[in-house]
């Protein structure tokens, strides 16, 4: 099935969203994710698919988010001229790219590449749980700190609904990721090819519990499904 890569979000944060090819996942030990299936190791093939999807671009809002099963560096260089040079063109002001915590010492050039347009940067942090982080999940981070992250981080992504997570270690998660990082993206957890299985109990917890409290807060966006943002 060919999947959809883009998107018009009209809540919350208002923006266009396209959903790239990337060279590959560099980290790919995560141990919920499977997202890296979708990648190309032929630039030039990569960049002939992005360019159909970015020439979707409007810049209805002046904001974008890419995405690309990956990080931003794991984009080919003509893609990412060719998104600079729509955001241009649109007079697109803000763009967001996604990272692994492995690429931080980039962002700083990667802003400066596409300066004058701003940067945010979308980290799957997942939980602030180190144990739970490091051990089960195998995120790559080590015993970093909240505010660490949000030196080069302006946007968190947390993951809800496995086994071992409480009300009260989701309610934390919130807590602390809204106490650093601009905007959340809580993700439920979805059934797919790992072993890591979506606990029923867990996610029963948080839409009882803590959706009701969230589900208007402008600054957090919640997906039960992993194509919630209508890509994918």
């Amino acid at each position: 099935m060919e999947l959809v890569r883009y998107n018009v979000i009209a809540e919350k944060n208002p923006r266009e969203i396209i959903l790239l090819r990337g060279l590959g996942c560099k980290w790919k030990r995560c141990k919920f994710c499977d997202y890296h299936l979708d990648f190309s190791t032929d630039a030039k093939k990569n960049f002939l698919l992005n360019k159909k999807v970015i020439d979707k671009v409007s810049g209805v809002f002046k904001n974008l988010e890419v995405i690309n099963s990956g990080s931003f560096c794991e984009l080919d260089t003509e893609t990412l001229k060719f998104i600079k040079a729509k955001c241009l063109q649109k007079n697109i002001q803000r763009v967001c790219f996604e990272t692994h915590w492995m690429y931080r010492e980039k962002i700083s050039s990667a802003k400066k590449f596409f300066a004058p347009i701003n940067l945010n940067f979308k980290i799957g942090v997942e939980t602030f749980d180190t144990y739970m982080r490091e051990e089960i999940l195998q995120k790559g981070f080590g015993n970093i700190l909240p505010n660490e992250i949000a030196q080069f981080c302006q946007q968190v992504c947390l993951l809800f609904g496995i086994h071992g997570q409480t009300l009260e270690s989701m309610q934390n998660d919130i807590d602390i990721a809204l106490k650093y990082f601009a905007r959340v993206c809580i993700n439920i957890m979805n059934k797919n090819s790992t072993k890591i299985i979506p606990d029923q109990h867990v996610i029963n917890l948080f839409r009882e519990n803590i959706f009701p409290l969230y589900k208007n807060n402008s600054r957090v966006e919640i997906l039960f499904s992993n194509n919630d943002f209508g890509v994918g």
